[in-house]
């Protein structure tokens, strides 16, 4: 009898070794579980924001999944620059160097300040955009409304990366995840009252949804940046008095954070252009890809949040000369993530219309009916995708937590252009296979993306890779 119960015993106790170790399971999650909650609220703010959308008119939904990702490619690759931040607190936390942890964050505060007038500055040429990507003229209208609103409001998710940095990277996530809370309340009530005209507001439409988003977004930034300048953070990080430009620092930010801006970039400008070319093929295919990426949306986003823990505990043992402390953490959130992402998996397959159920609830049945059907095939291949992205983001943001930042972007500019970008042309333009074979080059992308970072990831190389100065430097 004891031996037909040893390897499940042998499980357990290895389950619960791993759960109680440092950058165990407990750890990992203790530090994820506001950053999921962050990055999941932030997912359902955008699902409750197309299905408003759908609600209102197809054409409505079909112009706010393009317009949304091409102004959020935009604005990553200033995000992510200065979201790197976190890394770079990370890493002089774990080497208890506490007093250069505000000098770090006011050097991704005046990069957003750059980021978010360019950013700006493109609110000026919406319908020039547009009519190059081409899509009717009637969703084109619609396109520029709302790239105006997203873009003059940019600024506010690149300044929110860096003062978000402070707390992530010393791993204390609540604030973000409550700051986070009350913006996307805000949002939806917004939503509510604006796209419809509700309560007496005006009826703006898609208009509506970007305003909503203008308005949350800055008070995210705010509450944060309140939280950041109190007496205690100064006193201890130099929150206020480092706000000094340190060419030396901002140089390594720069050196670090932007090739990880490049590849966030780059990520969503893979995904954008796959998005815009299925675009191509009609209003229906395109809306459907619309309804397939937002419900996938409940299941990347959340992961972004486990991600951003794996490159905080990994910089922090980096930072305290801990590599196998890294090595843990990053072990332990692939195996949480791999089961969270499976399950969803099970489901996109077991129950689709439990998840187009909410953009056909107010919808006209008729108009729907090709919509949803076409997007219920596209949940099959989202099924497979989420499986292999939880390898993905892992891997990479590990290597992000230990500052292989070039290796990653190098690396989304390769497959993006060979493995989705290319074939998805081809197959759409030339060769005209349709929406099927189209999701299939999207599945091969992020799977080549997890064994290229799991491969990089093992070859070590990480291990000896530092962001911040020596303690000598200074």
């Amino acid at each position: 009898m004891q031996e037909i119960n040893l390897p499940l015993y042998n499980i357990k106790s290895s389950f619960s070794q791993r759960w109680r170790q440092r950058n165990g399971y407990l750890q990992v999650l203790k530090v994820a579980f506001p950053l999921i909650l962050s990055t999941g609220s932030w997912s359902v703010q955008q699902f409750i924001d197309r299905m408003f959308l759908s609600w209102y008119s197809p054409d409505a939904l079909a112009a706010a999944l393009p317009t949304g990702m091409l102004c959020f490619t935009l604005i990553s690759l200033f995000m992510g620059t200065s979201g790197y931040v976190s890394t770079f607190v990370a890493q002089y936390i774990g080497a208890s160097r506490p007093e250069r942890v505000g000098p770090a964050m006011w050097q991704g505060i005046y990069f957003s300040v750059l980021g978010g007038v360019l950013i700006a500055f493109t609110a000026l040429f919406p319908k020039t955009i547009f009519s190059l990507i081409g899509h009717s003229p009637e969703v084109q209208i619609l396109e520029s409304e709302y790239w105006v609103y997203l873009t003059l409001g940019g600024i506010f998710p690149v300044a929110q990366g860096a003062v978000a940095g402070f707390f992530s990277g010393r791993g204390k996530t609540y604030p973000i995840m409550w700051s986070t809370f009350a913006a996307t309340a805000v949002n939806i009530a917004l939503n509510y009252l604006l796209i419809f005209g509700n309560l007496g507001m005006p009826e703006m439409g898609i208009s509506g949804a970007g305003l909503s988003t203008f308005i949350s977004g800055m008070l995210n930034f705010l509450i944060l940046s309140i939280l950041v300048f109190s007496n205690e953070n100064n006193s201890k990080y130099k929150t206020r008095t480092g706000w000094k430009y340190d060419p030396a620092l901002f140089k390594r930010l720069i050196r670090y954070g932007l090739p990880n801006g490049i590849q966030f970039f780059l990520d969503i400008a893979a995904f954008s252009l796959f998005i815009l070319l299925i675009g191509r093929l009609g209003a229906t295919e395109l809306a459907a890809a619309s309804i397939a990426f937002n419900v996938s949306m409940l299941a990347f986003m959340p992961m972004i949040g486990l991600g951003i823990t794996v490159s905080i505990l990994v910089g922090q043992s980096l930072g305290a000369n801990e590599p196998g402390q890294a090595k843990i953490a990053t072990s332990s959130a692939l195996q949480i993530s791999f089961t969270y992402m499976t399950i969803l998996a099970m489901l996109y397959l077991l129950i689709p219309n439990l998840f187009i159920y909410p953009f056909s609830a107010k919808a006209d049945p008729i108009e729907f009916e090709s919509i949803k059907s076409t997007a219920l095939v596209a949940l099959r291949f989202i099924a497979l995708w989420s499986i292999f992205d939880s390898l993905a983001i892992i891997f990479s943001s590990a290597l992000k937590g230990a500052g292989d930042t070039a290796f990653i972007m190098l690396t989304i500019c390769l497959t993006g252009l060979i493995v989705l970008i290319a074939p998805t042309f081809l197959i759409i333009e030339v060769f005209h296979l349709g929406l099927n074979v189209a999701w299939i080059s999207g599945v091969a992308y992020v799977l080549c993306l997890g064994i290229v970072y799991y491969l990089r990831f093992k070859g070590g190389k990480w291990q000896s890779m530092r962001v911040i100065e020596s303690q000598q430097a200074t």
